[in-house]
């Protein structure tokens, strides 16, 4: 048996994204990250000493020339994304990305057109949905089934979790947006994941970044108030009401700070004719998230599935990604899911900022 010829990746990004792209590449059999980019001179020499990666660049657009690397992953600020990934496509290079995959939907589109156009593997880092009770769940609607879903409950909060009150993250140029556009990606893509796949028709969204202007909500308590930084420029919480194509409908609300019980808490509520299925992670929690609500011989009954979440999406995503690759079938790997999820957080901000129903 032959051994393929190893797959050679170049990582964009020195923060803990994308050490873990580094860390998640390189532990796949066959796979050697081989280029290494960012900013940080002592943090880039650091990793490429410690994981062994020969070249090094302080510009994204050295890395993205070189002319025998297969594989460009993305883990920089959102503003990047779009740039980084069409110029990686444009030279023949397979693309992965954090979430989310770009700033607008107009920049999405662009990058999906040209995943098409050359017929290159365009992937955006959605891990949560690969969680053991986010499958479990999928499984068991395919298996028994709730009858009918008819409305989704979906969230994530925190009480104190703006990523960083005078980072990038609370830039507008450089973020795209705030607490919707950094937490959004991962829900929405999980609730999407466990209807089949339907599509959102209309948004009617408002957000609030009452929180992060007055100075509270940071996840480091150390960090300068944003009030002194004036660099709070985002939203910290949005609620949008979501209609698909099938008739059902989502309460979608994200949320990095709020003087509230909530903590880091992650749920999604399946409303279903014949029966509900929750999944509720709070802190990360990695057992005891899923809960079934039905009626057995005419008694109402909450089931309470042993389901273990042993964590490591991020490199199963990877892996799935390396497999797509090495299977040279791409048609239905250019990123067109993923650029719906990105029209429907653009349509939520369009419908905030233009206080009206937007429709897709």
């Amino acid at each position: 048996m032959t051994t393929p010829t190893p797959l050679r990746v170049g990582v964009v990004g020195l923060g803990y994204a994308g050490t873990t792209h580094l860390e998640s590449f390189a532990g796949i059999p066959g796979v050697e990250v081989v280029a290494l980019a960012g900013k940080e001179a002592p943090r880039l020499a650091e990793l490429g000493a410690t994981h062994g990666i020969p070249s090094l660049h302080a510009d994204w657009e050295e890395l993205v020339d070189l002319p025998d690397l297969d594989i460009v992953s993305i883990a920089t600020p959102n503003v990047l994304h779009g740039p980084i990934a069409l110029a990686a496509l444009a030279s023949g290079k397979h693309v992965f990305c954090e979430k989310p995959l770009a700033l607008t939907a107009a920049e999405a589109r662009a990058m999906v057109a040209a995943a098409h156009e050359n017929d290159r593997v365009l992937e955006v880092a959605f891990n949560h949905r690969r969680r053991a009770d986010v499958q479990f769940a999928r499984r068991y609607l395919d298996e028994t089934g709730i009858g009918r879903i008819y409305h989704v409950r979906a969230s994530w909060k925190r009480r104190s979790g703006i990523p960083g009150l005078t980072s990038w993250f609370t830039s507008k140029t450089m973020a795209g947006g705030g607490a919707l556009i950094d937490l959004g990606p991962h829900v929405l893509d999980s609730v999407l994941f466990l209807l089949g796949e339907p599509r959102v028709t209309a948004v009617s969204a408002v957000t609030h970044g009452e929180l992060g202007r007055a100075g509270y909500g940071a996840m480091n308590r150390q960090e300068q108030m944003a009030s002194e930084s004036g660099l709070f420029e985002v939203e910290d919480l949005a609620s949008a009401l979501l209609r698909l194509d099938d008739g059902a409908s989502i309460a979608f609300e994200i949320s990095w700070a709020g003087h509230t019980v909530d903590d880091e808490d992650i749920s999604i509520e399946l409303l279903g004719v014949d029966a509900g299925i929750r999944i509720f992670v709070p802190r990360y929690r990695g057992e005891d998230t899923v809960r079934i609500y039905r009626d057995v011989d005419g008694e109402e009954v909450t089931l309470a599935p042993e389901v273990i979440v042993p964590g490591g999406e991020h490199p199963l995503v990877i892996a799935e990604f390396v497999d797509v690759v090495r299977s040279g079938d791409w048609a239905a790997h250019h990123g067109d899911f993923a650029l719906h999820r990105t029209e429907v957080l653009d349509a939520c901000y369009r419908s905030a900022a233009e206080g009206r129903e937007v429709t897709l």
